[in-house]
């Protein structure tokens, strides 16, 4: 069996040397955390090397998108309606009956009051509903600086359909495609997207209400949006 030698004393590093190294290693994984991770994942960058490598904008989109999750969670936890003995017993009822009777449920059906339903976009294959006579057609042209957001909504009454397109020159977008009801009641989102350059389709209200879009520029230059509607709705307008 071999056994290795134990190494001298004068083979072993000083003391000297090891905090020597120990030092090298601490400023180097300092120098890693101020010029990457930190742009990277917080958006801060003291030095502008984060900038120059493209690593602050993806921390930039990660805080935002974190934001805006919060956001949406406090909105629901404020908006969600207290349950009711009544309102439990409505939703056991519809619960048994579905279990029951699935052949009667509606395939890929939900509650028009719970979920909002977005028509895809036209294809060879998709058939889309289209807008009732006499529909009206606007077009919105407008400019959104870097981290700037507007809203655009339409008054549309419950099944109204409203064909849609929209594009982005000079860049990319974020945006929140959703409803808020007449009544008052909790709004709701159709469909979202990050870094998007346009999208199109057809929009079917699913309640009285007003239905469109919140976008924000999350890019360094100014972009400019295209929106196209045509269908049946009373007006559209800026929200903000």
């Amino acid at each position: 069996m071999f056994n290795a030698e134990i190494p001298s004393r004068a083979e072993l590093p000083s003391t000297a040397k090891l905090v020597k190294s120990t030092i090298v290693a601490a400023v180097a994984a300092l120098v890693i955390l101020v010029t990457i991770v930190l742009p990277a994942e917080y958006a801060i960058d003291p030095t502008g090397i984060g900038r120059a490598l493209k690593l602050t904008d993806m921390g930039e989109i990660k805080k935002q998108i974190a934001i805006e999750a919060e956001i949406d969670r406090q909105r629901d936890r404020q908006q969600a309606p207290a349950a009711t003995p009544e309102r439990r017993s409505s939703v056991a009822g519809l619960l048994a009956g579905l279990l029951v009777s699935p052949a009667s449920a509606h395939p890929g059906g939900h509650d028009d009051d719970a979920t909002n339903q977005v028509t895809p976009s036209p294809s060879p294959t998709t058939e889309v509903a289209q807008p009732a006579a006499g529909a009206k057609t606007d077009e919105v042209v407008f400019t959104l600086k870097p981290n700037e957001g507007v809203e655009y909504k339409m008054t549309m009454l419950r099944g109204a359909v409203t064909q849609f397109s929209w594009r982005v020159d000079g860049g990319k977008v974020n945006y929140d495609m959703h409803g808020t009801p007449k009544t008052g009641g909790k709004e709701s989102s159709y469909k979202k997207g990050t870094a998007v350059a346009s999208d199109t389709g057809a929009l079917t209200a699913a309640y009285d209400g007003s239905h469109g879009w919140f976008w924000r520029n999350r890019g360094s230059s100014d972009v400019t949006v295209t929106l196209k509607v045509t269908g049946t709705y009373s007006e559209i307008k800026r929200m903000n």
